[in-house]
């Protein structure tokens, strides 16, 4: 679409605003509007149709009331709507191979271009009464609804809602009341070509708060926390004029008696932790930009005096880290469960003598996102119900683990904790701005050489 691909255009343009390092371009308000329209109207055109048949759902039916959305809706609304209005009803229907999917609005305005007022209150004041006409009118096979037991986020319809929509409707068309599940996570996790054409600079966004907060401009050894660090990219991403979608956290595992604690590393750290030399930190950091959602784990290692590179213990288990991700994104196969691929990958892991930690989920519209789950820290044998749902291309994961060490020159073990964000098609996983295979070393050592 012309949109998309004009402000895609502005996307790649080099970045000349007043931040001290080069990002990339990050677009005006105004236009990442056009851009998250443009991405919504090709995906409503090209996308939608298949996923519908795919599930035999011929109507769809997303209801939403102000400041209680379906998380659906939150997807389908024009950039410029930042809640749904009153109670909005967005009905999808296919009409066939020929004439696609019509989409209507049973609200006081049209929903964005795409989605067409069908109702006038003038004319008739009760917006159930002409929902239900809306559904006679076109005697849908199967009305599906986003109600779902184990998807939270295909599970946006609240009880008021579906009790005005059962007391609407005829009994013919209350008996073909469906849910949505399936088609709901396919809708969220199902990503287009022109989504994957901008992500690359989303997560290279990330990436590079990343590599400034693990570096000497940020950290002073001796005087920097680990929470001024997480303070300075909440900053950072401000100044960026963007948003993250959760609070970051920054960690240290360092050559002292305590072991690592993985419990911790999910709760409560210490308010006050010095970065010293000698340390291996480590962050969690997520950020969202035109409707895409980042979530990334690296590592850094602060150099001691004398040294120029981290020791070479260390980059042994950044390495195990590294193959545990070759050998779980490997075992990825479209129709395969979440369940599969973590036993696969877990008993070639252990078999070639590492300790793996799985715990992979889909990312996109949102950061812990819909799709396949692919274990949890606490659920190492698999996850019962979203961890059997199979994965499907053109799908997008946050590709987490760990790898568990033992550092004979520390007398303790360390976990290396990655994650990076990838993209599933028929040709594989791949990542979609890269892998780190190296650690961000504090400071930069100097590329002078006297």
């Amino acid at each position: 679409m012309k949109t998309v691909l004009a402000a895609l255009i502005l996307l790649i343009l080099p970045f000349s605003g007043i931040t001290q390092r080069n990002y990339p371009h990050i677009l005006s308000m105004k236009d990442r509007a056009a851009v998250i329209d443009g991405l919504l109207e090709d995906k409503i055109l090209t996308v939608l149709p298949e996923l519908m048949r795919r599930e035999g759902i011929d109507m769809w039916i997303v209801i939403s009331r102000e400041y209680n959305e379906d998380p659906v809706i939150e997807t389908l609304l024009p950039s410029t709507w930042l809640a749904a209005r009153r109670r909005t009803i967005l009905v999808m229907y296919d009409r066939g191979l020929k004439e696609g999917v019509e989409t209507l609005a049973v609200a006081r305005y049209d929903v964005g271009k795409t989605f067409i007022k069908a109702w006038d209150k003038e004319r008739e004041p009760d917006q159930w009464k002409r929902l239900a006409e809306i559904i006679e009118e076109r005697d849908p096979k199967k009305i599906g609804i986003n109600k779902s037991d184990a998807f939270g986020l295909a599970d946006g319809i609240t009880a008021t809602d579906l009790e005005g929509l059962n007391r609407a409707l005829h009994h013919k068309h209350k008996s073909r009341i469906v849910s949505a599940e399936k088609l709901a996570i396919s809708w969220l996790e199902t990503r287009t070509p022109a989504e994957m054409a901008i992500y690359p600079q989303i997560c290279r966004i990330a990436h590079d708060i990343i590599d400034e907060a693990f570096s000497e401009h940020v950290i002073q050894p001796g005087v920097t926390s680990t929470e001024d660090v997480v303070w300075w990219m909440r900053e950072k991403v401000r100044e960026l004029n963007l948003l993250t979608w959760f609070h970051p956290t920054v960690s240290i595992q360092r050559d002292d008696p305590e072991s690592f604690d993985h419990l911790r590393s999910f709760s409560k750290r210490p308010e006050t932790n010095i970065i010293q030399p000698g340390d291996l930190i480590h962050l969690d950091f997520g950020i969202t930009y035109l409707r895409l959602n980042t979530d990334t784990q690296q590592h850094a290692y602060v150099l001691r005096s004398g040294e120029t590179d981290a020791p070479k213990y260390l980059k042994a288990a950044l390495a195990r880290g590294n193959r545990l991700q070759d050998i779980f994104t490997k075992n990825f196969a479209g129709g395969k469960t979440g369940n599969k691929v973590l036993k696969e990958s877990r008993m070639q892991a252990i078999a070639e003598g590492i300790k793996p930690s799985i715990y992979t989920h889909p990312i996109g519209y949102h950061g812990h996102a819909a799709g396949t789950t692919l274990g949890m820290w606490d659920q190492q044998e698999g996850v019962p119900i979203t961890g059997d749902y199979p994965l499907h291309y053109n799908t997008a994961y946050s590709i987490e683990l760990n790898a568990a060490t033992f550092i004979k020159e520390w007398n303790k073990e360390i976990r290396i904790m990655l994650e990076e964000e990838a993209f599933f098609d028929e040709t594989g996983v791949n990542y979609i701005d890269g892998r780190q295979t190296e650690f961000l070393l504090i400071p930069r050592p100097s590329k002078n050489k006297f």
